[in-house]
């Protein structure tokens, strides 16, 4: 497979040194950790194998992955691995795809705060997802849902914002029925904004409450509760941003969606146009405009396109793909196998290897192939991956 012309690990090779220099003290260990990761992707630093082809003997070298979650070159495999799980949790409905977008304040707001309000935003997407299917003047039924957080817009700045998958109805409260949606219709859009304002705004309080919410730079004086009273009092006015699209054209459709943005990353390599002394040339999607015309390129310098990536390292530990509701992981073997009971279809038969797996790397194994014929390669070398320099082991009381 040839390589990506210009990748984001050749941006942080070139100028990742200089960039942490000039911004030391203001850097995360977290962002320091996804730089050093994806500047020793797939090269020497990772160790590796030595190939040999069963058939035609040529021997080639692999070098490891870093399998960072936010490595451009990382995800395409993990993708791959999570949606071979999750195939056969897909019913034969149709499926709905919904975005919760946060207003431009609290987006500001939220990059101080990842890990609370990340999780606030999914909390309160998919109770309003809950309570207004459950409602028996929309659906009444209980519904599934699958959410993944994305924290960027096109052209790579902060803008917060998850999306949905949903299938087109659900099991009764009772659990004695399937109710499906009114068909090309899921749940009235106005109705669920107004919620999610009202359900985010409380959960932002109650953490204010609480002293969870850290302020800095521009937003240092909402430490005041009267500043911070005032700050929220308009964005319980304004209409808070929830989309929804039209059906999925069956499973494979919805599928092939995942497989776009389970994984996704603020900017995939196949953007990036071209690299020089003073700026990063990369693709990108104005979606006000129209047409041809949306699609457009940005120059950056080095220093923006990194702080920019860097925005959207995710807290240690933080999942940005979530399942609620009859999916969620405690109940969904049960939920999805009534739910193929009431609508009549066979349990889907499970391949051997079929794990339900995380929304990162499940681990298995990585068959080579020969780049020459096709054919399988075995492992005849590994390739240990150099040492880490490391300080001495601190004894206290003294040195040595």
């Amino acid at each position: 497979m040839s390589r990506q012309a210009l990748e984001v690990a050749d941006i942080f090779r070139a100028y990742g040194k200089r960039w942490r220099e000039s911004h030391a003290g203001h850097i995360s260990l977290s962002q320091l950790k996804v730089m050093s990761a994806i500047e020793q992707c797939r090269t020497q630093a990772l160790g590796g194998h030595v190939l040999q082809c069963n058939s035609c003997e040529q021997t080639q070298i692999s070098y490891n992955s870093c399998r960072d979650r936010h490595c451009p070159k990382c995800q395409a495999n993990s993708a791959k691995r999570w949606l071979e799980a999750r195939q056969t949790e897909f019913l034969p409905v149709d499926y709905y795809h919904l975005v919760f977008t946060l207003p431009s304040p609290i987006s500001s707001l939220a990059y101080y705060n990842k890990s609370i309000l990340y999780k606030i935003l999914l909390q309160a997407a998919a109770q309003t997802l809950m309570t207004i299917a459950a409602d028996p003047k929309h659906l009444g039924a209980q519904l599934g849902v699958t959410f993944v957080l994305h924290t960027w817009g096109s052209s790579m700045t902060h803008h917060t914002h998850v999306h949905g998958i949903v299938p087109g109805g659900g099991l009764s409260i009772d659990g004695e029925r399937w109710v499906a949606c009114k068909s090309g219709f899921f749940l009235p859009v106005r109705v669920l904004s107004r919620l999610f304002r009202r359900l985010f705004i409380e959960k932002l309080i109650q953490a204010y409450h609480d002293g969870k919410l850290l302020f800095l730079g521009e937003l240092k004086s909402l430490e005041q509760e009267s500043s911070f009273t005032q700050w929220i009092k308009p964005l319980r006015k304004i209409e808070w941003v929830v989309y929804a699209k039209r059906p999925f054209a069956g499973p494979k459709a919805v599928l092939a969606y995942l497989s776009r943005y389970t994984h996704r990353v603020a900017i995939a390599n196949s953007r990036l146009l071209s690299l020089d002394d003073k700026s990063v040339t990369f693709k990108w999607k104005d979606y006000r405009g129209k047409g041809q015309e949306k699609y457009k390129t940005m120059n950056l310098s080095s220093d923006e396109f990194i702080r920019r990536f860097l925005l959207h390292v995710l807290p240690k530990g933080f999942h940005r793909i979530r399942h609620y509701g009859l999916i969620a992981n405690a109940g969904r073997k049960s939920n999805l196998a009534r739910a193929r009971e009431l609508l009549d279809v066979p349990e889907p038969e499970l391949a051997a290897d079929d794990e339900c797996c995380d929304d990162e790397d499940s681990g298995k194994e990585t068959v080579f192939f020969c780049r020459g014929c096709g054919s399988p390669m075995e492992i005849i070398d590994v390739l240990l991956r150099k040492p880490l320099p490391r300080a001495p082991p601190f004894k206290p009381g003294g040195i040595g």
